[in-house]
């Protein structure tokens, strides 16, 4: 099946989405597909080293990648203050919408049997507007319900025209049904993992060695970005300060630490700023700021319980089905995560993780100091989580995802 990916989006970057893309290009690739992404040529910031997609992400070269020029003005936006940065951030995404799209189409225009599969919804409703035979061999990946008259007009009409849709969640799944998808036509595969990158040598020891953080400590640790999207929504930061400050005047037998690994550092000087003012000692943060994605793996072996602390909202109860998670499950490290539907449907309270209520520090502390004083109950926790993530590899979603497309685009090779 030749497989072409079109992404609108910074590839490498430091965020959740191209990671997620470049790691189904690969799955799609070892699944025996013959992969293309096509992504825009965008420059990242300057202080995010990145180097090749393949090297950034830890992927296997079995895909190729096509970069299309754009004007990019975001570099310009980052340099200039307040609304004039809003306002030139702002024509950069209309520019690189248009110039990405258009440019996209006269490169797929010759593509007459490949299969377009992406999770960006303009670029397929409009290679279906151009090419109408052809929309039956295009598939969307969903990520997110729309939340705008004008998104909702849009999905409606690409739901009744593209050969599948693909959610991320079972309320996606059930949501794009009543937007007009047929219900044969839509599947839920959740996100996942790499299984390889997940075999690391190193136990927990040598791992904080390495990093040069304390063997002694209870270390609470959270992996990622600290605020979500163009919006910038909360992703419970603060609930998990005031939990290990909680945490941390109860006592003891084993000191206490805090890591959060990802950015944006701004946050982190208002978590600075917080524990300073509850008496806590500078050490007490661990923060190696964002670190490359091959990386993870190491720093997540070293905490001694994974948080996903995320508030309730519409967006991260019911659209959202966090790389995190799986990534938690995978290192082997009890988890503890707010009590979310989308959460659900991957954790099982007191079997293989802890639910909390959102937004509940107290709740939060209650649970990690259950964790640090039964740790056999940790042990447990994890072992079942890694027993139950091997169902989540990229590859295991790719082949459901490639047999789903067999199935629905007619004639595909």
């Amino acid at each position: 099946m030749k497989l072409i990916y079109p992404a609108n989006a910074r590839i490498p970057s430091e965020k959740a989405h191209p990671y997620q893309i470049v790691q189904m290009c690969e799955a799609f690739a070892a699944a025996g597909a013959d992969v293309t992404l096509i992504y825009p040529a965008r420059r990242n910031p300057p202080d995010l080293d990145t180097g090749d997609i393949w090297a950034h992400y830890g992927v296997e070269r079995t895909f190729r990648a096509e970069r299309i020029p754009v004007v990019d003005l975001y570099p310009l936006a980052w340099r200039l203050p307040g609304r004039l940065g809003r306002a030139v951030d702002r024509l950069a995404a209309i520019l690189i919408h248009v110039l990405f799209n258009g440019a996209l189409m006269l490169r797929l225009a010759r593509e007459r049997d490949a299969v377009i599969y992406g999770r960006h919804p303009i670029g397929l409703a409009l290679y279906c507007f151009l090419w109408p035979r052809r929309a039956r061999r295009v598939f969307y990946e969903v990520h997110v319900a729309p939340t705008t008259p004008t998104g909702t007009r849009l999905r409606r009409w690409l739901m009744r025209r593209v050969g599948g849709v693909v959610t991320i969640t079972e309320h996606l799944h059930e949501r794009h049904i009543a937007l007009g998808a047929a219900p044969e036509r839509v599947i839920t595969a959740h996100d996942g993992f790499r299984a390889a990158r997940f075999a690391i040598k190193g136990d927990r020891a040598e791992w904080r060695r390495r990093l040069g953080w304390p063997q002694e400590a209870f270390i609470v640790g959270y992996m990622g970005r600290f605020i979500s999207g163009l919006q910038s929504m909360d992703k419970g930061i603060g609930t998990l300060v005031e939990a290990v400050i909680e945490l941390a005047a109860g006592g003891g037998d084993r000191p206490l630490r805090l890591a959060l690994v990802g950015g944006p550092d701004a946050v982190v000087e208002q978590v600075r700023a917080r524990l300073d003012g509850a008496g806590l000692p500078p050490d007490f943060l661990l923060y190696p700021g964002m670190v490359p994605p091959v990386d993870v793996p190491g720093y997540l072996r070293a905490f001694d319980v994974c948080t996903i602390p995320l508030p309730w909202s519409e967006f991260f109860a019911y659209d959202t089905s966090p790389l995190k998670l799986f990534e938690y499950m995978a290192a082997g490290r009890p988890i503890v995560a707010s009590d979310l539907p989308s959460t659900a449907e991957i954790l099982r309270n007191g079997e293989n993780g802890l639910l909390v209520p959102p937004g509940d520090p107290h709740a939060l502390a209650d649970a990690l100091r259950r964790l640090r004083d039964d740790p056999a109950l940790g042990e447990r926790l994890a072992a079942q989580a890694a027993r139950d993530v091997q169902a989540y590899t990229w590859e295991a979603r790719a082949r459901r995802i490639l047999d789903f497309i067999r199935a629905k685009a007619g004639g595909t090779p």
